[in-house]
This record gives structure tokens, C-alpha cells and sequence, in this order.
């Protein structure tokens, strides 16, 4: 069993079901696409996996995704490396999270998130960088809800 939750506490109060939207903004803060989500963040007691997160977006015009991200954790930090992103996560203070991701079929192309989730842990909000050639070119704008 690691000690994800003791030496990661800020990750461990993300623990539950989040509902709310991701906006897309390009850099001149154009919406270029909305969308709701379902987020299920997991700490399987067991298993090869530390960390599971599965996300399920939602468009107005009824397309749906579904996504999964399982972690292992070391040395203090939450790694991902599946099929399609690879990346790893880190705490920066009492309320904020930080993760660095690129996806693999893309070269020259990464993400920074900002995740901040509030004392009462029912709320967060996040921030995604997106960058390419080390160039920003737009963000994603993301405001959630604990469900309880």
C-alpha cells in the first residue's frame, strides 16, 4: 500500500464525484468550445494503481467522451503514463495541485494545470495551458462541484 494519501493530503481531499464545465478559450479569450464533465477521482484500495480518474465530457449537441487515467505514485508526485497522455502531478501548497501532461501522438505539445480546491473541499477550479513549440495558444477554464 503507498502513501499516497499521508504524503499527498492536498490530492487525497479530491477524492469523490465533481460535476462542471470546461471552457475552451483560444489566447485571445475566444470561447472555441464548452462542454460539461463528470470527473470520478478514486483511490483503489488495491491493485496495481494508487490514483484512477475517469472523465466523462458532454456536448449540447449530445457527443460524449469517456476517458481514463490511472496513476502510480513515487516519490512524492502522481505519475500517468497511459496510451494517450503521459505526465505527473505535485503540491505546491495547502489548496493547489499542479499537473504537467503531453499527449504522445503530438509532438512539441504539453499541458500545465492549475488545480485548486477549496477549504470546504466542495469546490475547485482549474486551469489548463495549453502550449505548443513552447508557445501558449489557448486554455481551458474548468469550475466544479463536489456531488454529494
Amino acid at each position: 500500500m503507498s502513501n499516497i494519501r499521508a504524503e499527498m493530503p492536498v490530492l487525497a481531499r479530491h477524492e469523490g464525484e465533481w460535476f462542471g464545465t470546461y471552457t475552451l478559450v483560444d489566447s485571445a479569450a475566444k470561447i472555441l468550445d464548452q462542454h460539461e464533465a463528470h470527473l470520478s477521482c478514486q483511490f483503489p484500495p488495491e491493485g496495481e494503481y494508487d490514483y484512477y480518474q475517469i472523465n466523462r465530457y458532454t456536448w449540447a449537441n449530445g457527443k460524449q467522451e469517456e476517458h481514463q487515467f490511472p496513476g502510480v505514485y513515487r516519490d512524492k508526485k502522481l505519475w500517468f503514463d497511459t496510451e494517450r497522455i503521459q505526465g505527473h502531478a505535485w503540491e505546491v501548497d495547502e489548496t493547489t495541485l499542479i499537473l504537467w501532461f503531453s499527449y504522445k501522438t503530438v509532438p512539441d505539445f504539453y499541458l500545465y494545470e492549475m488545480i485548486q480546491i477549496s477549504p470546504c473541499n466542495n469546490h475547485r477550479t482549474r486551469t489548463w495551458h495549453w502550449f505548443r513549440n513552447h508557445q501558449l495558444f489557448q486554455r481551458t477554464l474548468i469550475q466544479e462541484e463536489r456531488q454529494q
